[in-house]
């Protein structure tokens, strides 16, 4: 199988790989287009009978799967490493490659994707659907999916008018009958899943269950985004992929101060604990919370540390106490600045919460403190 695909950005950098989602074309990466080709050579891929590749029928995950590692290798000048990622059905064969190749994935950019498409039935239906009346039969319905009512779909919608009906309805099969759940565990590479708040299309509970099953991958759910989430949330999925990329260096400045207080792993286990009902929180929390307040000058992170430590014993929040005795170690405190916080509540704040507080505090630096 042969598939359609350009490459741009400088010679000699890391190659990355991009899929699109069923029913667009490579253009749906244009939004990240500029900032992942200032350091990445940029191949972006057609599915079969979208855009420029050719149509196809009959194949499987495994086909898709093996034609973009041959596109890889054919930039690489041979075998060599590169990372991947992909929208929807892309994700998926991203997940695929990376499943079956780890030893040549870098990073895993996983965006509105899913390990199992929902019920096969409803794959088989469209297929059908497609096969009888052309794709120009989903163009009041599949797009309006792909975007939140506040998003005009209408290009899209003549996007998908263009892909041809027999490779759409291929792809229905592939992914009516698609299961990668089992293939996870042997993807090492380091692997973000990015999920729209908003998505009906691969909700919520999918992203968190792709992953759950890969080891050590992050989860980044976009308020105010459904299934084409990198079109309709560039700015906040370019941002994320790019961190990826570099190791969280380009992540926005509210999560790096989070993440550098909280450690990566509770800001991942928050993340992955999202809803679409907290995404907002989340989103809320990270920006006036760890941006607006925890990155002003005025103040260093110590005696941030030390302000938040005596405002949750004043305040009896002592749920999250924990959580900040190891912020504070991180941000520099002693064990013994520590105890002196909480002595200085135990006057101001009363002695039965300075009481707690230090059960809480002796329990986390007995535990190992900031690890």
């Amino acid at each position: 199988m042969k598939l359609h695909s350009r490459i741009d950005g400088p010679a000699g950098a890391p190659l990355l790989v991009l899929g699109p989602s069923l029913g667009t074309s490579l253009d749906l990466w244009e939004p990240q287009f500029p900032a992942l080709t200032a350091a990445h050579r940029v191949l972006r891929y057609d599915l079969p009978g979208h855009g420029g590749s050719p149509a196809a029928e009959g194949f499987g995950i495994g086909d898709l799967a093996d034609a973009v590692v041959a596109l890889a290798d054919e930039a690489l000048g041979g075998t060599g490493t590169f990372a991947v990622g992909g929208v929807s059905l892309g994700g998926a064969v991203a997940t695929a490659v990376a499943a079956r190749h780890p030893g040549r994935v870098t990073h895993l950019l996983l965006c509105c994707t899913s390990a199992k498409f929902g019920d096969p039935a409803n794959w088989r239906e469209r297929a059908a659907l497609v096969r009888a009346r052309g794709t120009a039969a989903l163009a009041d319905t599949v797009p309006a999916r792909w975007f939140t009512p506040a998003y005009d779909p209408a290009p899209f919608a003549r996007g998908l008018a263009a892909v041809d009906d027999g490779s759409y309805a291929a792809c229905c099969d592939l992914l009516g009958g698609l299961d990668l759940t089992g293939e996870l565990a042997a993807i090492t590479a380091p692997a973000l899943v990015v999920a729209g708040a908003e998505d009906k299309a691969t909700p919520l509970d999918q992203a968190v269950a792709l992953a759950g099953g890969i080891a050590g991958a992050v989860l980044q759910v976009v308020p105010h985004a459904a299934h084409l989430a990198n079109v309709e949330r560039a700015d906040a999925v370019t941002a994320a992929l790019a961190a990826h990329l570099t190791g969280r260096g380009s992540a926005a400045p509210g999560e790096r101060a989070r993440r550098a207080v909280l450690g990566d792993a509770h800001v991942d286990r928050a993340q992955a604990a999202t809803s679409a009902f907290t995404a907002d929180f989340q989103d809320f929390i990270t920006r006036y919370a760890w941006d607006g307040i925890w990155n002003r000058p005025g103040l260093d992170r110590r005696t941030r540390s030390c302000v938040t430590l005596t405002a949750l014993v004043a305040g009896g929040h002592l749920e999250e106490l924990a959580m900040h005795v190891r912020g504070a170690l991180r941000n520099g405190l002693t064990p013994a600045e520590i105890k002196e916080v909480l002595l200085q509540t135990a006057v101001y704040c009363g002695v039965p919460a300075a009481n707690s507080a230090f059960r809480i505090a002796d329990r986390v630096l007995a535990e190992g403190g900031a690890g």
